[in-house]
């Protein structure tokens, strides 16, 4: 039986967990079995650029946090050499880890959760394909803007065909 310091060690260790999922949008869990130390530098960098928490933890403490913080659906998803990814951004775990798993064979993304909803590894997979935020912003204030062009162009095609008018006008032979 452990020692009452290491229970309390552990119970902390859940709730410090626990908070960061109930404080996060979205979350990731993947299998990280068979990555290179080189790929995991990497990919730890990258998920800190995109302001990504990455960590590997024993599957029961992960369990506990996940069940804690009303993810009980995830706790199948945690056997073997899994890893969590957690973020305020919604989109960023999904997109770097799904990147990673596409170059790297072994590295699985095997499911997570998003504004309080359990995902499959599909819906990550979804997600990672959703353009940046950026380019969203981008599209959206191009669609806005269209119609006023259109509506611009037309106006302008208007004024200049009247101003066309009197000069045919004065060139065809009165009858």
């Amino acid at each position: 039986m452990p020692s009452a310091k290491i229970l309390e060690s552990k119970k902390a260790i859940v709730a410090d967990l626990t908070e960061k999922i109930k404080e996060s949008s979205s979350g990731v869990i993947v299998n990280y079995s068979g990555i290179t130390v080189e790929n995991d530098t990497k990919l730890r960098a990258d998920l800190r650029k995109a302001g990504v928490e990455y960590k590997v933890y024993k599957n029961s403490i992960t369990g506990r946090a996940c069940e804690n913080a009303g993810y009980e659906a995830l706790k199948p998803l945690l056997e073997g050499m899994t890893a969590i990814a957690i973020s305020k951004d919604p989109i960023a775990p999904a997109k770097v880890l799904s990147e990673y798993a596409e170059k790297i064979e072994s590295f699985e993304v095997k499911g997570g959760f998003i504004d309080g909803e359990v995902i499959d590894q599909a819906k990550v997979k979804e997600l990672a394909s959703i353009p940046p935020k950026e380019v969203l912003i981008c599209k959206l204030m191009g669609s806005m803007m269209s119609p006023l062009y259109g509506l611009a162009y037309g106006l302008q095609a208007i004024i200049d065909k009247s101003g066309e008018a009197p000069a045919e006008a004065a060139e065809t032979p009165a009858e």
